[in-house]
């Protein structure tokens, strides 16, 4: 038996002995009465893995889902304290609707949302763009992450990235709760990696108006990928007064991660290669990633009356991150022989945003209206500077037999300042809008219909001298139509037609015609008009205090950009759109305690993603997903529940030419929780098993100059203890 294995059965092994242990404690003290019973129930039923249908809106406000024509829901902390996930994309692998997926080489997670990427940029803070760190999010800090199927444009605003045209997500930072919260928490992944955090929630004043939470969390050592390394401490922070009409809160946080030997994405060209091994990591031991982010945002809420509502909030962030970054690229898919790339890319980030606004309720004549008039602003800049190696054949390696390598150090090419990187981009993002919800029916029947106004401003520096060499300054007006009708208690009918919108692409100078010759753009520098993406969709939702469920109907097209030949300067090839994409599906979700002591969150999502002038299949948009995540609490042993989790991924396309495709995967999480009663305290012991067949699979793909092969995760345990004091 392995040295690995021997330890992960000592590991389950005392964890089980710290169970029997704590039984006999348990019993006793239900046995001395009642009180020990009701914290077992009580501390199993605040630890439920919950979904909430419902969240921020936007310029809407926060809303349950019945009353909005939009496909929203919330994951809950419970969630994210009980499954230990790592990183955000971890927590959302409880979607059925979202996969998840590596960008470029470095550490950073990109969410595929009805087929369409979702930057880590453009994830939201409290409705905020640009102020959560841009790579990978630890999710200790945050009370809950909602996620909005669809297009946004109208309700967040064109997200500063340039994605999420499918949908968005929206980060809920921890407050101080009405209930005093003291609890700490020691945590383990295999191989090595332990750790712990803490959360603490207290309110005072005369009348508790005022609210203090702290939490923080830090972990460090090897994960299950054969010597790939990472840490993790964060720490948070919200201060909080709510008396009479003013509610007021100041959020702030901390974060600081480092990875080494992230096993790396996976270049491919002619063929797909067998999987590696689960464990197998073909990293070099001197690639590693830093991240460094201080971020934090001031919000304020004023009731004007009974029925008027003004709110602003403004935030801002720092941000740092660098790092020696591997790409592999496999030159023989049937040996695995596979060459090694490297490059360091230093950067900086500083942003802010801002949103103000009124909320207006009015009635009369049996009608309803709910008026929204606000605007916001986003502030970035975006210092950087880059260095690419050559890479030749004494970095060669192999896929299934990595080979530890020299760092290449002869520069292929490099741009900016590399020790002190002056800006590259400067962005700003201006919109106005205005919406009205009617309801009429005792809102029974709710119509909203409104329009943004946005504007989006970028100046480009050039990485050598950093002197200016492009400027875009484009406006669009994205509306929005929304339906709900509510034919029966519980039943929502619901319908809309919203818009997404990113800047339009500057026209490169030159493009690569037959043989690699480069061929003059004949409007080179020329900014192209906001792109828009157009989305309808149609969709049911089921609410009862038991079970939720819902089914959406959905088309979304999007706006292509690329070279053609220009018709009119022979010789010269033209940048423009030259097409459209479009995701046509339909989206099953259920979620809820159908029975007493049974939890269940599933649901799937079928897509047709086309590339219209081709007629080919978009890149890295499996055409099923299906997600099933149940906790059975045991009647015959309080306070244990059993949990498990499959996950299925089907094919996905993994080129633009659709010559290389993923075969689907399937994948099983199982695990147990146990609430023990120690010193009238509850003590949750928690185990799971991630990936329990250590199933290989290429996960997904991605392309931006090759076919990117993104590998899953092998077998994982994971095992925690919580207190509350």
């Amino acid at each position: 038996m392995s040295i690995v294995l021997r330890n992960r059965v000592r590991l389950v092994t005392a964890l089980l002995a710290s169970t029997a242990a704590l039984a006999p404690l348990a019993v006793q003290a239900q046995e001395a009465g009642e009180q020990s019973e009701d914290i077992i129930v009580t501390a199993q039923r605040v630890n439920a893995t919950e979904v909430s249908r419902g969240g921020s809106l936007g310029a809407l406000g926060n809303k349950a889902a019945e009353d909005v024509p939009f496909a929203i829901k919330s994951y809950n902390a419970a969630l994210i304290l009980n499954q230990q996930p790592q990183t955000l994309g971890q927590v959302l692998e409880n979607d059925p609707s979202v996969r998840t997926t590596f960008a470029f080489g470095n550490a950073a997670e990109l969410f595929v949302i009805r087929g369409f990427t979702l930057a880590g940029d453009d994830i939201g803070f409290d409705g905020l763009y640009g102020i959560t760190p841009r790579q990978l999010i630890s999710p200790e800090l945050y009370e809950s992450v909602q996620v909005l199927n669809g297009a946004s444009a109208f309700l967040n605003g064109a997200a500063p990235g340039g994605s999420g045209l499918g949908g968005s997500v929206n980060l809920l930072p921890k407050r101080a709760s009405q209930d005093d919260l003291a609890r700490v928490t020691a945590n383990y992944t295999s191989d090595k990696h332990w750790g712990g955090s803490f959360d603490l929630s207290r309110r005072f004043g005369a009348n508790g108006e005022w609210g203090l939470r702290i939490n923080g969390a830090g972990r460090q050592g090897d994960v299950a990928i054969d010597s790939e390394y990472r840490s993790s401490y964060v720490v948070g922070g919200a201060l909080s007064y709510d008396s009479g009409p003013l509610r007021v809160v100041l959020d702030l946080a901390y974060q600081k991660v480092r990875v080494e030997g992230l096993r790396p994405k996976v270049a491919v060209s002619g063929a797909v290669p067998v999987v590696p091994r689960a464990e197998t990591n073909y990293a070099q031991p001197w690639t590693y990633t830093d991240l460094r982010d201080l971020f934090g945002q001031l919000k304020l809420e004023y009731d004007v009356a009974d029925n008027a509502m003004l709110y602003a909030s403004f935030g801002a962030r720092d941000g740092s991150e660098k790092g020696i970054y591997g790409g592999v690229t496999v030159t023989n898919a049937l040996t695995g022989a596979a060459t090694i790339g490297a490059s360091y890319i230093p950067r900086t980030d500083n942003n802010e945003a801002a949103q103000a606004g009124i909320r207006v309720n009015l009635a009369a004549g049996g009608i309803t209206h709910e008026f929204n008039v606000g605007g916001s602003a986003i502030w970035q800049v975006n210092r950087n500077a880059y260095e690419f190696y050559v890479s030749g054949a004494a970095q060669a390696t192999n896929i299934y037999n990595p080979v530890t390598v020299l760092r290449p150090t002869t520069v292929s090419f490099a741009g900016g300042n590399l020790t002190d990187p002056f800006p590259i981009s400067r962005s700003r993002l201006w919109s106005a809008f205005a919406s009205d919800t009617i309801g009429v029916l005792d809102d029974k029947v709710l119509l909203t219909a409104g329009l943004r106004l946005q504007t989006i401003a970028t100046k480009g520096y050039s990485y050598f001298g950093g002197a200016q060499q492009s400027n875009y300054d484009e406006s669009a007006v994205t509306p929005v139509v929304g339906l709900v009708i509510k034919p029966v208690a519980g039943v929502s009918l619901y319908a809309n037609r919203i818009e997404a919108l990113v800047a339009g692409d500057v026209a490169p100078n030159t493009g690569t015609g037959t043989g690699g010759a480069n061929i003059p753009v004949s409007n080179a520098g020329e900014a192209l008009t906001p792109y828009k993406s157009k989305q309808y969709e149609a969709g049911i939702k089921y609410n009862s205090p038991r079970f939720n469920a819902s089914v959406a109907l959905f088309q979304i097209d999007r706006i292509t950009a690329g070279l053609a030949l220009d018709p009119n300067r022979p010789g010269f090839l033209r940048y423009g759109p030259i097409g459209t994409q479009r995701h046509k599906g339909v989206e099953v979700s259920v979620d809820g305690e159908p029975v007493e002591g049974l939890r269940l969150i599933a649901g799937g999502s079928y897509i047709d993603a086309k590339q219209r002038a081709t007629n080919t299949d978009a890149v890295g948009v499996p055409d099923l997903l299906l997600n099933a995540n149940v906790e059975w609490d045991l009647p015959f042993v309080p306070g244990f529940t059993l949990t498990g989790r499959v996950v299925y991924t089907g094919e996905q396309a993994a080129n633009l030419a659709n010559t290389l495709t993923l075969p689907s995967w399937t994948r099983v999480d199982l695990g147990a929780r146990y609430v023990a009663v120690v010193a009238d305290k509850p003590l949750t012991l928690r185990f799971g098993v991630d990936n329990v067949a250590n199933k290989r699979y290429w996960a997904s793909a991605f392309q931006v100059f090759s076919a990117d092969l993104l590998q899953g995760n092998p077998r994982t345990f994971r095992a925690s203890a919580s207190i509350d004091f």
